[in-house]
């Protein structure tokens, strides 16, 4: 496999797992997608390790945004390690961080980068503007 052939083939890999896992919630592919060792670096306080904790954020999200869909905007890869960014949108439709639902739409913008090692995830770091998106909530629950 030429370099180019395996940056395409993890850039796909991580695609696969934000349209399968995130926007059609097939939480039941993480352990094929997810390494037995995966970290999520930098994860929220109370986030489980490992795939419990994408588990976890998918089930909130997807309980708050039922129509969650992240469109990945551009990616770069280089050795073992794909950087992505997307945009997260969808409607505000079940409560998320003590915020109830407002039928706002939203959009978060965010970057993350993967590691990835034999065909699976082992890392992730994830930036997401978790603030402007509050923001976009409780400008709707302040009209309420």
């Amino acid at each position: 496999m030429t370099t180019n052939d395996m940056l395409d083939r993890n850039k796909a890999i991580y695609r696969r797992y934000i349209q399968q896992v995130f926007n059609k919630g097939r939480v039941d592919l993480l352990d094929e997608l997810l390494s037995p060792s995966y970290v999520y670096h930098e994860a929220p306080p109370g986030t489980l390790p490992g795939a419990e904790g994408i588990r976890q954020v998918v089930s909130m999200f997807r309980a708050a945004f039922p129509d969650l869909e992240i469109t990945i905007d551009d990616q770069i890869a280089e050795g073992d390690q794909v950087c992505s960014r997307a945009t997260t949108r969808g409607t505000h439709q079940g409560e998320i961080f003590g915020i109830p639902a407002t039928g706002n739409v939203v959009a978060m913008t965010g970057m993350t980068i993967v590691r990835i090692v034999d065909g699976r995830i082992t890392d992730s770091w994830v930036k997401n503007d978790v603030m402007g998106l509050i923001n976009q909530l409780n400008a709707g629950s302040a009209s309420r």
